[in-house]
């Protein structure tokens, strides 16, 4: 089980997300565009830097959403590898079976 500071931490990661995405995705494409004059550019990419350090999706980290395990998550299920194959042999995830051959 991964620390709850550790899970509350990608908590608020998220909420930031969320919170800033439209402003990111508007400053983002005017950043990219090379349309536009170098001037406003620029004047996106410092807006963008004055924004929140968690507020860039990038930084979001998948975690299993039982144990909070940050390695081998699936995203198809959202867990981690070793709590996957312990639901699979009991039957809790449809359509997921032992292989055998």
């Amino acid at each position: 089980m991964a620390k709850v500071a550790l899970i509350q931490r990608e908590l608020k990661r998220e909420k930031l997300v969320a919170k800033f995405a439209k402003k990111y995705a508007e400053l983002k494409s005017i950043a990219d565009d090379a349309k536009r004059s170098e001037e406003e550019r620029m004047a996106a990419r410092a807006a963008l830097q004055k924004l929140p350090r968690n507020a860039n999706p990038t930084r979001q980290r998948n975690r299993c959403e039982i144990t909070g395990r940050p390695r081998g998550t699936f995203r198809q299920f959202g867990l981690g590898r070793a709590k996957i194959r312990e639901m699979a042999f009991e039957g809790n995830i449809p359509g997921v079976t032992k292989a055998s051959w």
